[in-house]
């Protein structure tokens, strides 16, 4: 049967899975990158140490290998195209150049490949229209239309984090105004609760234990995200809402408010409502999205 190795390049982790056609994990692995902060060198051998790993549990099967990360991957997949600010020197980097393998290691964006995953094997598979959000520092995004993931002219397609909710707002890293992720992403933490938290799970935790002003916040956070979620399926009309990311892990105390708002704005032609279900595949996701797409790209 065939394997594909599937990494995800993220600013904490390397993550990466062998898996098999069926979507069986046979194997599952992580180094830390710290931000990509060591050399070069250091990474880009972690990850060579890593695939090596799983060739050897694939028993002399030479498996495909594809590469989930932040950014705007090129029209090609060879390399990220984008990624300013991180992960200094994956931007252009050529991953099959660099492995000296055929045929090609795609690079495909992090929340792309997490949707992949979870239309495979997670809470999307056998959706043809889905919407998937990635709650954790940022907030990401990613768009599957009829089947197909949804990449748009530049591969911009799912930065749903960017939307504006408020047009007077701080600007993104985008330069949007007040968007999705400084209404409920981890970095604005700290700013939104005028420095009390510096973590979303100190913040709900803060509210579930009754304090007023954490419940305030936290209340206003989802109020925030419902409306963004409600502007998604006006302009996408998807069978699913998928949520994943750090955030997710919140539970009853995201999902339970969440649903609450939705009931006050989400418009419901014929009673029909968009249900909004966490993802399944955690933060393992995106690479074994990828791992699917490197087998079948």
């Amino acid at each position: 049967m065939n394997h594909a190795i599937g990494i995800d390049l993220g600013g904490t982790n390397i993550k990466a899975v062998l898996v098999d056609e069926s979507g069986r994990v046979a194997d599952r692995a992580s180094r830390a990158t710290n931000d990509f902060s060591s050399s070069i060198g250091d990474w880009s051998r972690a990850v060579s140490e890593l695939i090596a790993q799983f060739e050897s549990a694939a028993r002399g099967a030479r498996p495909a290998v594809g590469f989930a990360s932040p950014g705007l991957a090129a029209p090609d997949e060879r390399a990220v195209a984008f990624l300013p600010g991180k992960l200094k020197g994956l931007e252009g980097f050529d991953w099959t150049a660099f492995l000296g393998r055929e045929p090609l290691c795609p690079v495909i964006n992090d929340a792309h490949a997490a949707l992949l995953g979870e239309a495979w094997i997670g809470a999307a598979a056998g959706l043809r229209n889905v919407v998937l959000l990635t709650l954790g520092t940022g907030v990401g995004g990613a768009i599957l239309v009829d089947g197909n993931l949804f990449r748009g002219t530049i591969g911009r397609a799912g930065h749903l984090g960017h939307m504006c909710l408020d047009v007077d707002g701080v600007r993104s890293i985008v330069g949007m105004p007040g968007s999705v992720e400084d209404a409920i992403g981890e970095r604005t933490v700290a700013v939104r609760t005028q420095g009390r938290f510096s973590s979303t799970e100190a913040l709900v935790q803060a509210h579930l234990t009754g304090d007023p002003e954490a419940g305030r916040i936290w209340k206003k956070s989802i109020r925030a995200l419902a409306c963004a979620i409600g502007s998604y399926i006006n302009v996408l009309d998807p069978e699913a809402v998928v949520i994943g990311g750090g955030i997710a892990r919140a539970g009853l105390a995201l999902f339970e408010p969440l649903a609450r708002e939705l009931d006050t704005i989400e418009w419901r032609p014929g009673g029909f409502r968009v249900p909004v279900r966490p993802g399944e595949l955690g933060e393992w996701a995106g690479a074994i999205g990828v791992a699917r797409h490197a087998m079948h790209p």
